[in-house]
């Protein structure tokens, strides 16, 4: 089946030369358009989605709004955020909002297409290492992050998570990836990802990107800073 994908943008310009590129694709279809995320709102409520493009600055309702009223459906198409400028205060609000990763507009055609593909198959396609660098920039500054105070906000599942589980979250926060996690613990990478799997099921996480935002709410991490008290994140055990 082809992955069915949406195009939301203000620019019909820029729709248009997205679309063209995804035409050419075998596995890939355009199945509907927006210009603002009231009509991407409206689209997904009637049309069969798997992968949304989104941009952040339209009229009527913004990218963000948009995001976080589309993963709140039970049947959310994933959101990829579109931004004109690395290190978007948008594209860190889209991932607290449940994107699931953000791309630069002026992206190559290889990595745009590779990037439907890997979150449609459940990956994210945003660095961990970048989604830390944006929670240090801009955390701080916006309402309800948590990032860097004192505290933080409690997390529902965060007491059934393992000591080991703790540990792995604390190190998806600092961007690693499962080999440098597996090598810092002494582990296997398999076992690093079911550990993964695990933090996110019971913490009712869609993928790492929102991994990094929980430790960074919850004060487990600090803007800027390194992991928080809580376990020792280069230990083994």
């Amino acid at each position: 089946m082809s992955i069915r994908v949406m195009l939301v943008d203000d620019q019909v310009l820029l729709r248009t030369g997205f679309r063209m590129v995804l035409a050419a694709q075998p596995d890939m279809e355009v199945v509907a358009e927006a210009g603002d995320g009231v009509e991407a709102l409206a689209a997904v409520r009637s049309t069969a989605i798997d992968v949304i493009l989104m941009d952040v600055r339209m009229p009527k309702l913004d990218g963000v709004e948009a995001t976080r009223r589309i993963c709140e459906r039970e049947d959310a198409p994933k959101v990829i955020i579109l931004t004109t400028f690395d290190l978007d205060e948008y594209a860190f609000s889209a991932l607290k909002a449940g994107a699931a990763g953000f791309m630069l507009k002026d992206v190559p055609p290889g990595e745009l297409l590779a990037a439907i593909r890997a979150v449609h198959s459940g990956d994210a396609v945003v660095a961990p290492s970048t989604t830390r660098r944006l929670l240090d920039r801009f955390a701080p500054m916006l309402p309800g992050g948590g990032a860097g105070g004192s505290g933080g906000r409690a997390r529902p599942g965060l007491e059934r998570l393992t000591d080991r589980e703790r540990e792995v979250v604390l190190l998806v926060a600092q961007g690693l990836s499962n080999g440098e996690i597996a090598a810092r613990l002494v582990l296997s990478e398999a076992t690093v990802k079911t550990h993964v799997g695990r933090i996110l099921t019971k913490l009712e996480l869609r993928d790492r990107v929102q991994v990094v935002v929980m430790a960074y709410e919850t004060g487990l991490v600090r803007a800027g800073g390194p992991a928080g008290p809580a376990g020792s994140a280069g230990s083994a055990r």
